[in-house]
Order: C-alpha cells, then sequence, then structure tokens
C-alpha cells in the first residue's frame, strides 16, 4: 500500500518519529523526571497528569475544529514546531511547578500532533479496507515509535542525564513536521453553514454525541481510558515502591508494551472482517481490561513482561479498530472534529481516575488500585455487549460500508 500512496508513508513516517520523541519525553522525561528528580508525591504526579489533561483537551477540541477548516496537514505541521519550546524549557525548569507548566504546554501542542495524524487516513484513502488498512498502517508507525521511545529515552538517561531527554523530542518535532508539509492533499478551506468559530466548533460535538454508533464508540474508547488513567499517577512509582528499581526498568517495561501494540496494530487488518463492529470493538475493550491486569498483577518482572505485552496487544488492535469505525460512521466534513471529541474523551478518561487513585492507592495500595482500574474496564466492556449487538444489527444495512468521500 506505501507504493502506492506516498502520503501515507509520509504520514505513517511523521507518526512514528513524533511519537518516539513524544513518549521518550512523557514516560521518561516528564512522568520518570517528576517521580525521580524532583521526587514527587502520588499527589503531586495525580496534579501533574491533571493539568497536563486540562491542556491537552483544550489542544484536542480546538485542533479538531482547525482540522476540518484547514486540513490535518497544516494542523500536524505547525502543532510540531509549537511543541519545541515547552521540551526545551523542560530541560532546564528548576522547580516542579514551572516543570508541570512546561509539560501543560508540551500537551497543549502535542496532542493536536496526534488529532491530526488521526485524521489522515480519510483525505488520503476511499473504501472501507483501504481506510482499515491506512489506520492500521498509522496506528503501526506509531506503536513502533512507542516502542522505540522508551528505550531511547532509558539509554539517554542513562548516558547523559534526565534533562537530556527532552532534546529527543525537539529533533523529532522537527523531523515530523517537515514529513508531514511534505504530503499533498488538497486543503482548500472547508465550507461551513454557520458563520462563527463557536458555532462550527458545538456542530462537531453535537455530531458526535447524537449519532448513536458515534457516541457508542468514543463513549467505549473512554471507558478503556478510564482504566488507563491511574497509571498516569501510579505507574512510576509501581516501579519505584512496589517493585523496587530504577527508573530505567518503567521505560524497557513500557518498550515491551509498545511492542504489543505494534503488533495488534499489525494484526487487525488480518482478522476476520466481522472484527470491524461494535461486539469486535466491545471484545478488544475487555481484552485490554484483561491486559491491564496481567500488567500489574505481579512484582516479578518476568510476570509484569508477558502482562506488558499482552496488554499493548490488545490496545494496539483496539485503537486503528476504534478509529477506522469513527470514520466510516463521520461524515467527511466532521472527521476533524469528532476525532478531536474522540481525542478529548480519551483525555478526560485519563484524567477522571486522578481525582481518586491517590486516596485509594494509600487506602488499598498502589498495585490492589492499579488493578481496579483493570477490573472495571472488564465489567464496562462486558456490560455493553448488548449494545454492541443492536448497533450491528442497524449497521448492517449498505450504510455500513459507506465511507466518507475523500477530498
Amino acid at each position: 500500500m506505501f507504493g502506492s500512496n506516498r502520503n501515507l508513508a509520509l504520514v505513517v513516517g511523521a507518526r512514528f518519529i513524533s511519537r518516539l520523541g513524544g513518549t521518550a519525553v512523557w514516560i521518561v522525561g516528564t512522568l520518570g523526571g517528576a517521580a525521580y528528580a524532583f521526587d514527587a508525591t502520588p499527589s503531586q504526579l495525580a496534579a501533574m497528569s491533571m493539568v497536563n489533561a486540562a491542556a491537552a483537551i483544550i489542544g484536542s477540541l480546538v485542533a479538531g475544529m482547525l482540522i476540518d477548516r484547514f486540513g490535518p496537514r497544516k494542523v500536524m505541521v505547525w502543532a510540531e514546531i509549537g511543541s519545541i519550546p515547552p521540551v526545551l524549557w523542560m530541560m532546564v525548569a528548576p522547580s516542579l511547578p514551572l516543570f508541570v507548566a512546561g509539560s501543560a504546554l508540551f500537551s497543549l501542542f502535542g496532542v493536536p500532533t496526534w488529532t491530526a495524524g488521526a485524521s489522515f487516513a480519510p483525505f488520503i484513502t476511499s473504501g472501507r479496507e483501504q481506510l482499515e488498512r491506512a489506520n492500521s498502517f498509522i496506528e503501526t508507525g506509531s506503536s513502533i515509535g512507542f516502542v522505540l521511545g522508551p528505550s531511547v529515552g532509558a539509554l539517554i538517561e542513562t548516558w547523559f542525564g534526565i534533562h537530556s531527554v527532552f532534546w529527543v523530542m525537539a529533533v523529532a518535532s522537527a523531523i515530523a513536521a517537515v514529513l508531514a508539509w511534505l504530503t499533498r492533499i488538497e486543503e482548500k478551506p472547508a465550507g461551513h453553514e454557520h458563520g462563527n468559530a463557536w458555532a462550527n466548533f458545538t456542530a462537531g460535538i453535537r455530531m458526535a454525541y447524537t449519532t448513536r454508533t458515534l457516541r457508542y464508540f468514543i463513549l467505549l474508547g473512554t471507558a478503556v481510558w478510564v482504566g488507563f488513567g491511574g497509571f498516569q499517577a501510579l505507574e512510576s512509582l509501581f516501579y519505584r515502591d512496589v517493585v523496587g528499581v530504577g527508573v530505567e526498568w518503567l521505560g524497557w517495561m513500557n518498550t515491551l508494551f509498545g511492542l504489543g501494540l505494534v503488533t495488534g496494530a499489525a494484526l487487525l487488518p488480518r482478522l476476520p472482517d466481522a472484527i470491524v463492529s461494535a461486539r469486535g470493538l466491545s471484545v478488544m475493550a475487555m481484552l485490554a481490561g484483561v491486559g491491564s491486569i496481567l500488567y500489574v498483577g505481579s512484582t516479578d518482572l518476568g510476570w509484569i513482561a508477558p502482562g506488558a505485552f499482552a496488554w499493548g496487544t490488545a490496545i494496539g488492535a483496539m485503537e486503528p479498530l476504534l478509529r477506522t469505525l469513527v470514520h466510516l460512521d463521520s461524515p467527511h466534513e466532521y472527521v476533524g472534529r469528532i476525532v478531536g471529541t474522540l481525542q478529548w474523551h480519551r483525555t478526560a478518561g485519563e484524567l477522571l481516575p486522578l481525582a481518586v487513585v491517590p486516596a485509594l492507592a494509600v487506602s488499598l495500595g498502589i498495585q490492589q488500585t492499579l488493578i481496579a482500574g483493570g477490573v472495571l474496564v472488564v465489567v464496562l466492556a462486558i456490560g455493553s455487549f448488548g449494545t454492541a449487538r443492536a448497533i450491528d444489527r442497524h449497521r448492517a444495512g449498505p450504510v455500513a460500508e459507506a465511507v466518507p468521500e475523500s477530498i
């Protein structure tokens, strides 16, 4: 597919290098730096994650509107460029509050790069099969970046110190901006039925919430990220206080998680066509919950490692599947705003647990709190099976094959 679609190759390359830098900075530089360089407490890590989540929500919603107005290419280019100053500031920030401020700006610009990348497929493909394969390729490239990012971050931290990790993102963002700029898609400004930005913004959100299938896909994806949210505050402490190892193991195990992401994303096009359905998504969500339980169910690194891989595999298949289903049911002129809504729900899902996980970690324990998050995802996914069956019956007609027309 790469040979006949130069734009897809460029988008995959941009997402790969951007995710590599972003993951190295977030996992080792930001979460690891806060825990190890600034000796942050669970409450401080939760507060930092909440600040970043709020900035990410704003960034994803604004990016969605800009994508529908100007196209994903321009949004990706400028968001990548805007990500560079905040990461360089984090490298020299003298205190935790100033470090958190830099991370918030990084989230504000960094998340729109994901939103733009997640919106590209309908612009560069036509037909359901091409759309699914394009989303799989983009997610695979992004996941390979996730694989290498923690390892690169761990190596840079070992050789040059934790503050040097932030150079990885600065260089990666510059390269990703160039690759995105080299893509060639038609970018004529989209026409809007309303005359003001707020009306255009709310129209996209209303479309996402009033369309039954889109609402189900977005909310089920949110449930998975609710289970993931506790890791933002507790994963580094799980390795520090429960497993009793250094920060480099946070990078190594997340590399295994990333290998699972690559495996799952590459596996999706080889699965039966029936998996591209609401029921298929609900099963993947359930497996994601089971995977997170396996990941933190033991303090033995020999058991944590396969758990990380299994969890990554489930999420790796679920992400491009979720994106494909959203693209299939989104009118073309709303793709950016609906993907932006999907992204802010993902961020909100990660944010919601932060209000309670510090207290739960004190009362139940860090490991027990993380396991409970996985159990919650399994229960919610199983509880949605009936709704998924009803949605698939409704989507069984020709409308299920309708793909928003490519520009």
